[in-house]
C-alpha cells in the first residue's frame, strides 16, 4: 500500500511538471465560467468534468434582463422606488448607488428571486460573491445580510466566491462569520468547490483556515478526489503536503491513489489507440 501512494506521488510530480511546463508554451486567457444560472444538473457537471468554459457574459446576458427605457430612466435620475429584479442585477452588474438607494428605502438585504422565473432563491449576496464585488458585500452585511444564506442549490456566498475565485470575497465573507465547512447539495463544501473549478489561492486559503479536507461529498468523494479526477496536479500536491488522505474510499470504492494510477492506465490504452493503423480494430477472443 504504501507503495502504491509512492508511485502515485512520483506520477503527481511527473504530471505537475508537465503540466508547468505546457503553461509556458501556451498563450491565451481561459474563459471565464458560465455558472450564474447553475441549477442541480450543472453541479453535477461541474463535479465530474470541472466548470464550463462558455463565456460567462452569455451567461449573465440571461440573468441580466434587458433593460427597457424606464430602467434606464431610473438608474439615470433615480425616479420612484427599485424594484427587486433592478436590486438583484445591480449586484452582479456592481452598481452600488441602485444597492444603496433599494436598502435606504427599507428592502430587505436578503431579498431573493423568489418572484422571478426560474427561481433559484439567489440574494444580492450570492451574486456579488461570485462577481467578487466587495464593496456590495461589504453594503450588504453591514445592512444585516444573512452571510450564510442557502439557495435552491444550498450554496451559500461562499461556494459562490469560491466558484467565481474571488479570495477577497472569501475572506471578507468569513470575517463576517461565514461557516467555511457548509455544505451545498452535493454536500459539497467551499472546498471541493474551489478545487473543482481550480482556484488554487482559495484552496490554500481554506486548508490554512482549518477546514475538513478530508470531508466527503454525497458520493463519497474527497477534494483531493475531486482533483485527481479532473487533473488539477498544482491543488492535488497542495492537498497531499496538507495531509489529504490519499487512501480514502469513495462510494464506489476508488481511493485517490487508485485514480491516479488509472492515469497510467487511460495513457496507455490512448497511446495504443493512436497507434493502431487506420481502419484496423481489435478481433475479440
Amino acid at each position: 500500500m504504501e507503495l502504491d501512494v509512492q508511485r502515485a506521488k512520483e506520477l503527481i510530480e511527473q504530471k505537475l511538471a508537465e503540466e508547468e511546463e505546457k503553461h509556458f508554451k501556451e498563450d491565451g486567457v481561459q474563459e471565464p465560467l458560465a455558472v450564474e444560472r447553475m441549477s442541480t444538473p450543472e453541479l453535477e457537471e461541474e463535479k465530474h468534468h470541472g466548470p464550463r468554459n462558455r463565456g460567462l457574459e452569455a451567461v449573465k446576458g440571461q440573468e441580466r434582463v434587458r433593460k427597457s427605457s424606464v430602467d434606464l430612466r431610473r438608474e439615470i435620475i433615480d425616479e420612484g422606488p427599485v424594484e427587486p429584479e433592478t436590486f438583484l442585477r445591480a449586484a452582479v452588474q456592481g452598481k452600488m448607488p441602485i444597492i444603496e438607494k433599494f436598502l435606504a428605502d427599507g428592502g430587505s438585504p436578503d431579498t431573493c428571486d423568489e418572484c422571478i422565473i426560474p427561481q433559484f432563491h439567489r440574494t444580492a449576496l450570492h451574486r456579488a460573491s461570485l462577481e467578487g464585488h466587495t464593496d456590495i458585500l461589504q453594503k450588504l452585511l453591514d445592512s444585516g445580510a444573512t452571510v450564510d444564506f442557502s439557495d435552491r442549490l444550498d450554496c451559500t456566498a461562499v461556494h459562490w466566491a469560491c466558484r467565481g475565485g474571488h479570495l477577497d470575497a472569501v475572506k471578507l465573507l468569513q470575517d463576517r462569520g461565514a461557516d467555511l465547512n457548509l455544505k451545498d447539495k452535493l454536500l459539497s463544501t467551499p472546498l471541493h468547490v474551489a478545487t473543482r473549478t481550480g482556484h488554487l489561492d482559495i484552496v490554500e486559503h481554506l486548508i490554512h483556515c482549518g477546514v475538513d479536507i478530508n470531508s466527503p461529498d454525497r458520493e463519497g468523494d474527497t477534494a483531493l478526489h475531486d482533483a485527481t479526477r479532473l487533473s488539477r496536479y498544482k491543488i492535488i500536491k497542495m492537498l497531499i503536503l496538507h495531509g489529504a488522505d490519499m487512501m480514502a474510499k469513495n462510494q464506489a470504492g476508488k481511493t485517490p491513489t487508485e485514480l491516479v494510477q488509472q492515469w497510467q492506465v487511460d495513457t496507455r490504452q490512448a497511446l495504443e489507440t493512436k497507434e493502431q493503423p487506420q481502419g484496423q480494430t481489435e478481433v475479440p477472443a
